[in-house]
């Protein structure tokens, strides 16, 4: 039997330069040589059908040391050639015994294939296909590394701002920052260096991930307060809810298990050294501060602060609460434009009707007459 004359492998396609730069992306990027390899033959195996108009069954081995190339086309094993439907796909047993000695029918031949100038013909397309691949895995990269840090806080340098979207460069990618996710009364300008809330991570343009960032949004605070508070992002003190009017006022509401950790105390800090420090990079928005509770009237008279809370009239089912504060304090409790209502009853999830005293003993006296109205009707039907 005549010996299987060895073929050469094609030579590779900037071998040692393409190698060296997958290892090198794979310590930069993280992205798997291994997956590169296979987009690579991949693509070796497009090029080649469409260079070579080829129906054949192809398969690519690209040495993952050398970047060597070997071309094989893939036959089904059959008996004899009249059993052949297609020349392309099968191959008898006596061809096939002539690559390998070993093999039967229903087996798969592997012919190895040195077709003419491949190299240089299939080198153009296959290295488009191939960065191509690498972008996309980059790309997917860099979204599964934002889309974990979704509700944290980062830093970037403002890129755009001109009065719509604020565009934020991250390092390895853009934060976009939607109007609605802007605070009102803060000013953006290029080059400024900001912090932002990641929102979401979504698919851009061909793929790309996208960062939706916030500094409107109540968890910006919350991560400001985990930042800025130990006990906070050690456990020991947990934020209990945060509601917010970006710009203007925030209500956050703490509690700590141990009885002897003030955990108002310790949010704001000595001398409001904390606490300021989070309102500076708010750019002076107030915060207030409040000890939860989970007894309602207690929680919502606090909630409600810095306004004094005379009564909470609390209806459980409904989660209504009626307050009655003093008649000097009703304008205090509600807020201007309702805002400290608002935001206590967002803290507390809770519905609340503030009352001043004068007024609640209007709705008393009114009430009492309506009862005696009633009984002098009834009285006067009998």
């Amino acid at each position: 039997m005549k010996k299987k004359s060895e073929k050469k492998a094609m030579p590779a396609i900037d071998s040692t330069e393409l190698i060296v730069a997958m290892e090198e992306l794979e310590k930069e990027k993280g992205i798997k040589k291994e997956y590169m390899l296979e987009s690579i033959e991949t693509a070796l195996v497009t090029a080649y059908k469409r260079n070579f108009d080829s129906k054949e069954n192809v398969r690519v081995s690209m040495d993952k040391e050398t970047g060597e190339i070997h071309l094989y086309a893939e036959k089904d094993v059959v008996e004899n050639p009249e059993d052949i439907e297609d020349v392309n796909l099968e191959i008898t047993l006596a061809e096939a015994r002539k690559i390998d000695p070993k093999l039967q029918v229903g087996d798969k031949a592997s012919i190895e294939l040195v077709p003419r100038n491949f190299g240089r013909i299939a080198a153009g397309t296959a290295k488009q296909v191939i960065i191509q691949k690498i972008r996309e895995a980059s790309r997917n990269f860099l979204f599964d590394e934002f889309n974990d840090r979704k509700g944290e806080i980062v830093s970037g340098i403002i890129q755009k701002a001109d009065g719509g979207i604020v565009v934020m460069d991250l390092g390895k990618l853009e934060g976009v920052m939607p109007i609605k996710e802007q605070v009102p009364t803060e000013k953006y300008h290029v080059n400024d260096k900001i912090r932002a809330y990641v929102m979401n991570v979504e698919r851009g343009a061909k793929g790309a991930p996208q960062v939706i960032v916030s500094r409107a949004h109540p968890d910006f605070v919350r991560k400001l307060f985990e930042l800025e508070i130990p006990e906070i992002y050690e456990g020991v003190i947990e934020i209990k809810s945060v509601s917010r009017d970006a710009g203007n006022r925030s209500k956050v509401a703490v509690y700590s298990p141990n009885e002897n950790i003030d955990p108002v105390g310790s949010c704001v800090g000595q001398k409001g050294v904390r606490i300021q420090n989070i309102i500076n990079e708010l750019c002076g928005e107030k915060i207030d501060v409040i000890e939860w509770s989970e007894d309602p009237s207690i929680y919502i008279a606090a909630a409600l602060l810095p306004a004094q809370v005379m009564a909470v009239d609390i209806h459980e089912e409904e989660k209504f609460a009626q307050v009655i504060v003093r008649d000097d304090q009703l304008s205090l409790a509600i807020g201007k434009s309702g805002q400290n209502a608002r935001l206590a009853a967002r803290l507390t999830n809770w519905k609340i009707d503030i009352k001043s005293e004068s007024q609640f003993r209007e709705m008393l006296e009114k009430a009492q007459e309506e009862d005696k109205e009633e009984k002098e009707s009834a009285e006067n039907e009998e």
